[in-house]
């Protein structure tokens, strides 16, 4: 099966490897570039809880970091792994799995991300957002020719959903797949898990059951 891969340069190996190790055919198509915002150090003295919900968002972070948290949420292993560990990593990676398993009360928190990031964490716990870095969604010169997409994020989606392009696509999870949808594109599968292991299991399972 040939899979079209839009993750951003240098975010793509891992994929790219456990694509090719299923025997998959790779189609590299970049369809984001991520963009830092600022350099100054980000103080996070005096934070109960420090959140990051991406990879970009914790390797930004910890480029920046002044002062040492007393304690890290993250969304996901990878997303923790990229800033050094976390205390936090829930089960269900998204913004409502972490409320769900953050203690109460929560302090003082401080939530480090994307430009236009979601802002539930925001609301619920009345955390301090600090943007890191911004997604420019690119255009290829040719549009991209396979069997299967993967959406990494909601930004990834929304990019291609403006390419017009009629390839199924695998998501990572259910923002993903709502924005995937709601720019036109056919969603085959949506990883169990938000995460390497969750997307290269069903993208393994889309490829079972599409026509051969």
């Amino acid at each position: 099966m040939k899979v079209v891969v839009t993750r951003p340069h240098g975010q793509e190996e891992e994929l790219v490897r456990g694509l090719v190790a299923l025997r998959h055919e790779v189609v590299q198509c970049p369809l984001l570039e991520v963009e830092p915002l600022a350099d100054e150090p980000v103080d996070v003295s005096g934070y109960d809880w420090v959140i990051v919900t991406s990879v970009n968002g914790a390797r930004e972070l910890r480029r920046r970091l002044a002062g040492t948290p007393a304690r890290v949420a993250a969304i996901g292993r990878a997303t923790a792994d990229a800033f050094g560990g976390a205390d936090l990593v829930p089960a269900v990676s998204t913004q409502e799995g972490l409320l769900a398993e953050l203690p109460r009360p929560a302090g003082r928190v401080l939530f480090a991300g994307a430009e236009g990031a979601r802002k539930l964490l925001v609301d619920e716990l009345g955390a301090d957002f600090v943007p890191l870095y911004r997604t420019r969604e690119l255009t290829p010169e040719a549009p991209p020719q396979g069997d299967l997409v993967v959406l990494a994020s909601a930004s990834a989606a929304r990019a291609f959903g403006r390419l017009g392009v009629d390839i199924p696509a695998v998501t990572i999870g259910p923002q993903t797949t709502a924005a995937a949808r709601q720019a036109g594109v056919e969603v085959v599968r949506e990883a169990a898990t938000h995460d390497l292991a969750g997307l290269l299991a069903a993208i393994g399972s889309a490829a079972c059951s599409s026509p051969s």
